[in-house]
Parts: C-alpha cells; structure tokens; sequence
C-alpha cells in the first residue's frame, strides 16, 4: 500500500523552511505527491523527489545498490575483415 503526500504536507515544509523570498526547499519521501502537492511546490519552488525519483536516484549514483548483471555490446571489426592485398 503505498500513500500520498498532499499538498498540506508541503504547506508546512514551506511554513519550516520560511526564509528569504528566493529560497528553495527539497523534499525527498518514498512515497507519492498528490497532484495539488505538486502544484503547491512548483509555485513555492520545493523539488519533490517521490519514491520513484528516489529509486532512480540511487541507481544512477549507485546509493545502496549492487550490480546483478552486465552487458557487454559488441560490433563487428571491419578492419579484421578487410583484404590486406
């Protein structure tokens, strides 16, 4: 079951984080953001990262994770083929 975050929450992480009029916020949860969350923030610059952002994150950057399987891709060597004569 996974749960939301609305947009109350962010009211009060802004309320938190008051300060001068240009200042930012970050907001990171392993849930979701309701769609008015999202609004609110934007308006309020506040970066939501939600659990999928989060899981995104931390594979990318190799946070908490470990390599199950690596490809290789390969080409063909033309030079190989091509007649020394």
């Amino acid at each position: 079951m996974s749960s939301t975050i609305g947009r109350p929450e962010i009211q009060k992480f802004c309320g938190a984080i008051a300060g001068p009029k240009d200042s930012r916020g970050l907001f990171i949860t392993t849930a979701k953001f309701s769609k008015e969350a999202i609004e609110y923030a934007n308006k309020q610059r506040i970066i939501l990262v939600d659990g999928s952002k989060l899981t995104e994150l931390m594979i990318e950057y190799g946070l908490g994770t470990t390599i199950e399987y690596e490809y290789k891709i390969k080409r063909i060597d033309t030079d190989f083929f091509e007649d020394e004569n």
